[in-house]
C-alpha cells in the first residue's frame, strides 16, 4: 500500500495536523502551509515540507517523513535531503525541525548510531502511532492518522467511531464532509478488495452522506429535475443489486414508480437489507403506508 498519497491528502486538508502530534508546536501553527518538494542535484523526494507564513517572526521549516516500511537508510536520506533543502533556502528560515511518523517502533532503522545527536536533540521528533493512546481520547485529526494503522478486524469499528465523533464535534457541514471523505478514503486503502460503495455500506453511511449520491444530485440540478431523478433511481438500483442480487421484473416495476422522497428513504433502508425478502417487505410496508394516507 502506498501511504504517501494518503498522508499527503491528510496534511493538505489540515496542515495543523502535524503540530497536533508535537508536544511544543510553534505559536503560529495554524498559519503553516503544506507542500511536497523535490530537491535536485542530487534529487531527493521529501514527503512533506511545512512552511511558515512569510510575515511571521517564527521562521522554522518542518520536514515530515511518513515511514511504514523498514528502511535501513532512512536517516541518511532524511537528514541529507532536509539539510540540503535548508542550505539552499537558508535566507528564508532561521531553524528547522524534522518529524518522522512510524506505525510502531519496530519499523525504526536498525543502526541509528551515526545520527544520535540529531535523534536526541529537540530538532527531531519520532512519532509512533500505536503509542498515542486510545482513539476515542485522541484529537479527531490525530485519530485519522491512527486509523491508517488499524488492522482489518478493528478498522471498521474505529472508522465508525471517528464518523460519529465527526458528526458530533464538527459543526461546519463542509468541514464535516471533508473529514468523512478522508475516513472513507483511508478505508478504501485498507480494504482494497471492496468497492467504495461497499465500504460506505460497511461504515453505515446513509446514501445522502456518500459522494456518489452528492455527485448524482449535483448532476441532477444541472441537467434538470427529471433527469436528476432518473440518475438517483439508477444509483439506488445499482446499490440494491449489490445488496440483494438481480431484481425480479415485478419488483423492478415497483421501484420505477417510486417518488424522489421514496427513493431517498429506500437509499437509507437498503443498508440494512440482508436479501430480497427485506426489499419486498419494505415495498409492502411502503405501499400500506401510502394507502393509509
Amino acid at each position: 500500500m502506498r501511504r504517501d498519497t494518503l498522508f499527503y491528502s491528510l496534511f493538505r486538508q489540515s496542515p495543523t495536523l502535524l503540530f497536533d502530534l508535537l508536544p511544543n508546536p510553534p505559536a503560529n501553527a495554524n498559519a503553516y502551509r503544506f507542500d511536497s518538494v523535490a530537491v535536485k542535484e542530487p534529487k531527493f523526494e521529501i514527503d512533506g515540507v511545512f512552511l511558515p507564513p512569510n510575515n511571521s517572526d517564527i521562521k522554522t521549516v518542518y520536514f515530515c517523513e511518513v515511514q511504514f516500511q523498514k528502511d535501513e537508510q532512512l536517516y541518511e536520506r532524511l537528514f541529507g535531503e532536509s539539510l540540503l533543502y535548508f542550505y539552499r533556502q537558508r535566507r528564508l528560515f532561521n531553524d528547522w525541525q524534522a518529524v518522522v511518523i512510524y506505525p510502531s517502533r519496530s519499523i525504526e532503522q536498525s543502526d541509528s548510531y551515526p545520527y544520535r545527536a540529531f535523534l536526541k536533540s529537540d530538532q527531531v521528533h519520532r512519532i509512533y502511532l500505536d503509542e498515542l493512546g486510545e482513539l476515542k481520547q485522541l484529537p479527531l485529526n490525530v485519530g485519522l492518522l491512527v486509523l491508517t494503522t488499524a488492522n482489518e478486524d478493528n478498522a471498521p469499528e474505529q472508522a465508525r467511531t471517528l464518523l460519529n465523533r465527526t458528526q458530533q464535534e464538527v459543526i461546519a457541514s463542509n468541514e464535516q464532509q471533508a473529514i468523512i471523505e478522508l475516513i472513507i478514503t483511508i478505508m478504501v486503502y485498507r480494504f482494497t478488495q471492496m468497492t467504495r460503495q461497499e465500504v460506505e455500506a460497511m461504515l453505515g453511511l446513509t446514501l445522502q452522506e456518500t459522494r456518489v449520491y452528492r455527485d448524482a444530485k449535483e448532476e441532477g440540478r444541472e441537467e434538470g429535475r427529471e433527469e436528476g431523478i432518473a440518475k438517483e433511481r439508477a444509483l439506488v438500483m445499482r446499490l440494491l443489486k449489490r445488496k440483494v442480487g438481480d431484481l425480479p421484473e415485478a419488483i423492478a416495476l415497483q421501484l420505477e414508480a417510486l417518488t424522489i422522497d421514496a427513493l431517498e428513504d429506500l437509499g437509507e433502508a437498503l443498508l440494512d437489507f440482508a436479501g430480497l425478502a427485506d426489499l419486498d417487505a419494505w415495498l409492502k410496508q411502503r405501499g400500506a403506508g401510502e394507502e393509509e394516507r
